[in-house]
């Protein structure tokens, strides 16, 4: 992370400013919300990506940062409807903006921040970004409405798992940066390869997430440990687990999987399966596979320091422990 703040720390700080200035409004508890979630901690990847992406391909304007604000922006709406969906409690150590201040509130400040966006973006006067980052907000709702269908089947596959976690997570990092190098004088090739250096990214920042439910604790993880279980959510670990546990095990997950409300003893049970049959370490490998491609579509690149800092944020996903 270090060669990526110095290079866009100033910008990033900037894009801090521009958050308060987007959540300027005369209904107060927007603005309350807005800046209570936006505080509420986030390594600003997203925004990152996009401020990396246009310094690559080099981008000289100042256009980069209201447009690193806008991926923020719709990023921390999707956070908010997301917690109302998830009955979450917590979101980075906090209290969700939901239990503050109600689902009714949270929703309706996340459709604020959608809508904002594109007004933002409009204003940034680029129809091919507009088009890029508009079509990524439609593909995360479908994925968010996808994840609802999959909720407690166990039968879900890898490969249909992985299509819901690009819809729902990788799209809105590979938007950003697809939008950095639109921003600059990228060619064809180019912004491709950054699309999907962002898209493989995404998925792999998706499957690390997944395994923090199963290893972190609650201090160190901002999300309620065994919260994806109780919801229902088959995510990778346990995917892999059911792939290879005996019926009688397999069966002992169902019965959790499908409470609305899990029990001491609960969510250790299927804890121990998923230790048992190796279900973190098989989503850290396929996680790494994923980032060895990512760091390979940077080939289209000649070394630069943006490069290496990409390549570090990269390596720093598949490291982080929160």
């Amino acid at each position: 992370m270090h060669a990526a703040l110095s290079l866009v720390g100033d910008d990033l700080k900037n894009v801090e400013l521009q958050f308060r200035k987007d959540l300027e409004s005369d209904v107060y508890l927007i603005r309350k919300v807005g800046e209570y979630v936006l505080a509420s901690g986030g390594k600003r990847i997203r925004p990152m990506l996009l401020l990396l992406s246009a310094k690559l391909c080099g981008y000289q304007g100042d256009r980069h940062v209201p447009l690193a604000s806008v991926i923020e922006f719709i990023h921390t709406a999707t956070l908010l409807h997301d917690d109302v969906v998830d009955n979450a409690t917590l979101r980075r150590g906090n209290a969700s903006a939901n239990e503050v201040w109600g689902n009714e509130a949270s929703v309706l400040v996340g459709d604020f921040l959608f809508s904002k966006s594109f007004s933002l973006m409009v204003e940034a006067g680029d129809l091919r970004i507009l088009k890029v980052i508009s079509g990524a907000t439609t593909i995360i709702a479908e994925g968010e409405v996808l994840q609802l269908l999959c909720t407690s089947d166990l039968e879900m596959t890898q490969e249909r798992y992985i299509e819901v976690v690009k819809s729902k997570t990788a799209v809105l990092l590979s938007a950003a940066c697809e939008a950095g190098a639109i921003l600059g004088t990228s060619s064809a090739e180019q912004q491709e390869a950054l699309r999907d250096f962002g898209m493989d990214l995404g998925i792999a920042f998706q499957l690390m997430d997944d395994t923090l439910d199963y290893t972190a604790s609650e201090e160190q993880f901002g999300k309620e440990i065994g919260h994806d279980l109780e919801e229902g959510k088959i995510t990778l670990p346990l995917i892999h687990t059911l792939m290879k546990c005996s019926d009688e095990e397999r069966e002992t997950i169902a019965a959790v999987v499908e409470k609305e409300i899990l029990e001491p003893g609960d969510f250790e049970s299927v804890f121990t399966l998923v230790h048992k049959y190796g279900g973190i370490e098989y989503t850290v490998s396929v996680a790494n596979e994923y980032i060895a491609r990512c760091k390979a579509h940077l080939g289209a690149f000649v070394d630069s320091q943006e490069k290496a800092a990409l390549i570090e944020l990269a390596d720093y996903v598949v490291n982080r422990k929160r």
